[in-house]
């Protein structure tokens, strides 16, 4: 039996019925991911570079997606101007969140291609996990969107977790002493403590990729 029989319709479905309905018809006991888009910075795109711009951007990362849809079997749909949305019937969530970053890695080369050099606009994912992190079609989308804040809170151009998810890992693989050196640093440098750790994270990537 699927969760909708006991559960409000997810709010998405005021945007897009029909992705609305096919998640309601995929949402079972065994759960899966959801993964909420949303372009960074084509207002500016909009106002700098005009429109007719903006719409190849959004025209851009509408084909990637429609691309991983029917490639990966999953429903998809467009919930707002430049939101769009991904269930994954299944996925776990670690897998979800690795998928995610490819996807925002295509999404980025894609709406490049579209942008003047003097322009720039990338992708930020939330994801999202039933029945981790909900029980509900409603509780998946309010989950994803948390997801989604949090992933702009950060700067944008990344994915992210429900903030409950990123706090514990924090918490487990960093020591007091380190956070409190990292909060000191993205004070002093006014940036957020997640965009210095994706910093220095990739240039450990490209040292060992140096050596290699």
């Amino acid at each position: 039996m699927t969760a909708t029989t006991a559960t409000k319709t997810p709010d998405f479905a005021r945007f897009d019925p029909a992705f609305g309905a096919a998640i309601a018809k995929a949402f079972t006991a065994d759960g899966g991911s959801l993964l909420l888009v949303d372009l960074d910075g084509l207002h500016d795109v909009n106002e700098g570079a005009g429109r007719e711009v903006g719409d190849k951007v959004i025209k851009a990362a509408a084909g990637v997606l429609k691309r991983w849809a029917t490639l990966e079997r999953w429903p998809s749909g467009r919930i707002g101007g430049d939101e769009f949305a991904l269930y994954a019937p299944g996925l776990a969530l670690e897998a979800a969140f690795l998928k995610a970053d490819r996807l925002r890695q295509e999404i980025d080369a894609a709406v490049a291609k579209q942008l003047p050099r003097t322009h720039r606009c990338t992708a930020s994912i939330g994801v999202a996990n039933a029945p981790r992190d909900a029980k509900s079609p409603s509780d998946l989308h309010r989950k994803a969107e948390l997801a989604l804040h949090s992933a702009k809170e950060q700067g944008g151009h990344t994915v992210a977790l429900t903030p409950g998810d990123e706090m514990v890992l924090k918490s487990s693989y960093y020591t007091t002493a380190q956070l409190g050196r990292l909060k000191s640093l993205a004070e002093r440098q006014k940036k957020k403590e997640a965009v210095l750790l994706r910093e220095a994270l990739d240039e450990l990537l490209r040292r060992y990729d140096r050596a290699s």
